[in-house]
């Protein structure tokens, strides 16, 4: 079978691994965004998923946009009979939509309807989630709206970060597509509508989301966290305005109230304890303003935050 991949980030990379390397398809090309400028020194970096392509010596194709009549021409010239997507970051207009005979599938990192939208794993931590999956569906012209043909659920730790669900699901979900195709293709799948009323939105992590509310519950500050752990990174203001990146951390008590918000309960050896606008935060791993990430205990012990201290 002859099959265009569509996708950008590690996650997408994973499903086209998973693809090239089962020995049962075509890759006849892999379109990805194009290279852009990234970190701190805005070096042009390619995605994940050109860096798997070029290793693979896969034909790669870079279209600013799916919709120019040039890149389209050349999808013509392709002939898929399947187009694969995974977190591609652009949406298909209906012409490459109704091009391969077996249509286009999305590996998206959400147990459909819910978290629909470009940052499903954040949101999944973020809104205090038991569980997350992966859904993949046969797309149509809505964000992903199309009908479910296969999904997989994974349970979500206490204490497990973005980082980590990511990477489960990135596995999830390749697996998941190498058993979905051939039951596409041999008709055996039964395409299931979304039910639009249980629908939630995933929107873009934005860097304004970053600062921590102290006013809030610890659950949310403690799911804040870990949600944003690697990327974007959550943080609070020390009493001397530097920033403190929180990457690690723990619900000491889930209610009630003990001092104002921000302040400082605890900081001894083991730590530094956190007033919430309800409950307390324990902090395991934190990151100084130009410094690396490390424990919490030792922060403390370099006299950097003290019992009484009011962050913001």
């Amino acid at each position: 079978m002859k099959i265009v991949f569509m996708g950008t980030p590690e996650f997408a990379a994973a499903s086209l691994k998973a693809l090239e390397e089962s020995g049962q398809y075509e890759i006849a090309a892999v379109v990805t965004q194009p290279d852009r400028p990234k970190g701190r020194g805005h070096k042009v970096q390619m995605s994940a998923v050109k860096e798997y392509a070029l290793s693979q010596d896969l034909p790669v194709l870079q279209p600013q946009r799916v919709k120019e009549p040039e890149f389209q021409a050349e999808m013509e010239k392709i002939q898929p009979e399947l187009i694969v997507v995974a977190a591609f970051g652009q949406f298909l207009p209906k012409c490459l939509l109704d091009l391969p005979q077996y249509g286009c599938i999305n590996v998206h990192a959400s147990l459909l309807p819910k978290y629909r939208g470009a940052a499903p794993i954040h949101y999944a931590i973020l809104k205090g989630e038991k569980e997350a999956g992966v859904t993949i569906m046969q797309m149509d012209v809505g964000m992903d709206t199309g009908a479910m043909l296969s999904r997989v659920s994974v349970p979500i730790g206490p204490e497990m970060c973005q980082g980590d669900l990511h990477d489960i699901l990135k596995e999830k979900g390749a697996r998941l597509l190498l058993e979905t195709i051939p039951k596409l293709v041999d008709g055996s799948l039964k395409a299931v509508p979304q039910p639009e009323t249980e629908a939630t939105y995933a929107s873009l992590i934005t860097r304004d989301m970053e600062k921590l509310d102290w006013t809030k519950p610890v659950t949310e500050l403690h799911n804040q966290i870990r949600a944003f752990d690697p990327w974007p990174g959550s943080f609070t203001l020390l009493p001397d305005g530097k920033r403190l990146k929180l990457w690690k951390s723990r619900v000491q008590k889930a209610d009630g109230t003990q001092g104002a918000p921000g302040e400082v309960l605890q900081a001894d050896s083991r730590g530094f304890v956190i007033a919430c606008g309800t409950g307390s935060l324990e902090v395991v791993e934190c990151q100084p303003e130009g410094k690396k990430r490390m424990l919490a205990a030792p922060f403390v012990n370099g006299k950097h935050v003290k019992a009484g201290d009011r962050l913001a």
